[in-house]
Formats: C-alpha cells, sequence, structure tokens
C-alpha cells in the first residue's frame, strides 16, 4: 500500500454540479512512487535545457549557411568542407554571441568599400578589437575543425 499524497500533489478538481462548485479530486498522473521534491527538481532540469540550449544557438540557421557557403566556396565544395565548416561556424558560435559577430562582420565589410567612411572603420581602437575577437575565434576554430 502507498503512502498517502498531500491533497495538492497532482490533483485535479472536477466540477460535478451544475453550479460548477468543486465536488471530486483526482490524480492527474501516477507519479510512480517518486517523492514530490524530486519530481519538481527533475521537471526543473528538463524545462530549463532548452533555454540553456537557446542561449548557446543564438545563431540563426540563414547566418549559418552563409558562413557555410562562403567558407566552402574558399576551401572547395565538397561534402568533408561541408562538415568542417559547419564545424567551424559551430565553434566561433560557441565562442562569440550572435550580436558580437553581426557587429564584426559588418566591420570588416565596411572596410572593403572606399572613401570617407571605410576610415572611421579602420581606424578605431574598439572595432578593431571587436574583429580580433573574431579572428581569434575562427582560428581557434579552424585548428579544431581543419
Amino acid at each position: 500500500m502507498r503512502a498517502p499524497r498531500p491533497a495538492f500533489f497532482f490533483t485535479k478538481i472536477s466540477r460535478g454540479s451544475a453550479s460548477g462548485s468543486p465536488s471530486v479530486r483526482e490524480p492527474l498522473a501516477d507519479a510512480g512512487g517518486w517523492p514530490p521534491a524530486l519530481l519538481g527538481t527533475v521537471l526543473a532540469l528538463t524545462l530549463g535545457l532548452p533555454a540553456q540550449a537557446q542561449a548557446v544557438n543564438d545563431y540563426p540557421t540563414n547566418a549559418r549557411v552563409e558562413y557555410v557557403f562562403a567558407c566552402m566556396a574558399t576551401n572547395g565544395q565538397n561534402r568533408e568542407m561541408i562538415d568542417r565548416c559547419s564545424c567551424a561556424i559551430d565553434r566561433i558560435a560557441e565562442v562569440l554571441p550572435y550580436d558580437d559577430y553581426i557587429n564584426a562582420e559588418t566591420v570588416l565589410r565596411m572596410r572593403q568599400t572606399t572613401g570617407e567612411r571605410s576610415g572611421m572603420f579602420r581606424g578605431m581602437a574598439q572595432l578593431t578589437e571587436t574583429v580580433a575577437v573574431l579572428r581569434r575565434a575562427e582560428a581557434e576554430a579552424e585548428i579544431i575543425c581543419f
């Protein structure tokens, strides 16, 4: 015989009368004899995992694909390069948040233009540091993936 559970544990109040007053409490699910504290901990950890995974995987798919296409254009267009380039962007994503990646990519693209505007992107120390962080992440990815 099981130990009695508290009334608030996995219960549903069914409407028994026409007035809608609660009449019967029924168990929602059998917890399999698990203690409520342990069950609550397991649920909290399980529900918390997608949020942590999302924090790591904040790069949108199209940004990853764009990186892989550019990488393959440089290194060769075959199955091996798909795997290596995908590995590289995954490693960069682990090191560099997406917003910082976008900022560094913007600086690099603006440096390729001519005129006064491009000079601003070449001379600022903060922008140079942003690009340096991306370059370090790319170097680490190259060592691991290539």
